[in-house]
């Protein structure tokens, strides 16, 4: 049986076939990774000058020498750095790590009972607590000094603990109430028709379900809480203060006499938030992804 193979009219054949869609999609690829390129070199670049003046020696650390490699690779820098700035270094994890834990613990139990407990006035509660976070620091600085005063807390470590502790109640809350918002009704049902209360619940059920939220909060918190300056600066001084505290006295040290011990402080107070999120930077975006952001 011969096949029949219907021929082009010659109308088809002139007509103009349309433009292949591959050019542009290739112009926008090449869009997309110059954009991504040049956002990247945007942020290395201070690293890159930090790195480099880092290793610089006491004539060869000058402005007009910013963006070339040292003529003299040296560790004086970094060491002088280490030696200032260790004790400090010890005394911001004695503070960093207490309040991002207990202001992760406080912002879990205020998100599950505000979350599964629809008390009387719960959503005034939870926008009250929310208030906190839109109040600027520098506007209560003054009131928290007397505060603090009057409670007599001692200055330093122990005054930054409880401050980092309550101004982290209000972002922590937001997130556990929005996570164990998603968390199924049934489960806690379940735990409630097996007799547990709300504190057996809490522990027993949700809590260890709870761990992408606390790998997030607590990320949060340890880099607000390093990174701190504000509050370092009125309840600390340079002899029982924070990280940054001591990298300021540093700088201003060395500012007329050696750039690059001032830029290896900078690195050495930066390592520790770097090494957190290299370490737990795929559990981060997990939890978000988990919903503790979500609502």
């Amino acid at each position: 049986m011969t096949s029949v193979t219907a021929e082009p009219r010659t109308e088809e054949v002139l007509a103009p076939r349309p433009a292949s869609p591959r050019p542009r999609r290739a112009g926008w690829r090449t869009f997309r990774y110059a954009v991504l390129i040049l956002s990247l070199l945007v942020v290395l670049i201070p690293v890159y000058v930090l790195f480099v003046t880092s290793f610089k020696g006491m004539g060869d650390a000058t402005p007009a020498r910013t963006w070339f490699f040292p003529r003299t690779w040296t560790l004086e820098n970094w060491v002088e750095a280490w030696t200032a700035l260790s004790p400090a270094l010890l005394r911001t994890f004695a503070m960093v790590i207490p309040a991002a834990v207990i202001s992760s613990l406080l912002g879990s139990m205020n998100g599950f009972v505000l979350s599964r407990w629809r008390f009387p006035h719960a959503n005034l509660v939870f926008t009250l607590i929310l208030f906190g976070m839109f109040i600027p620091y520098q506007a209560v600085m003054i009131p928290l000094v007397q505060l603090m005063i009057d409670l007599g807390v001692p200055n330093g470590i122990p005054s930054l603990i409880l401050l980092h502790v309550v101004y982290g109640i209000p972002i922590c809350t937001l997130i556990f109430r929005n996570y164990y918002e998603t968390v199924p009704m049934e489960l806690i049902e379940s735990a409630r028709v097996d007799g547990a209360g709300l504190l057996r619940t809490y522990f027993s059920v949700v809590l260890p379900i709870s761990i992408p939220s606390f790998v997030v909060v607590l990320l949060w918190q340890f880099t607000s809480a390093w990174n701190d300056f504000l509050f370092a600066i009125f309840f600390s001084s340079a002899s029982n203060g924070p990280v940054t505290m001591a990298l300021n006295n540093l700088a201003n040290g060395a500012m007329l006499s050696n750039y690059g011990v001032s830029m290896a402080g900078a690195l050495i107070a930066s390592l520790p938030t770097l090494l957190v999120y290299i370490l737990l930077g795929r559990y981060f975006v997990g939890g978000l992804m988990a919903g503790s952001v979500k609502g």
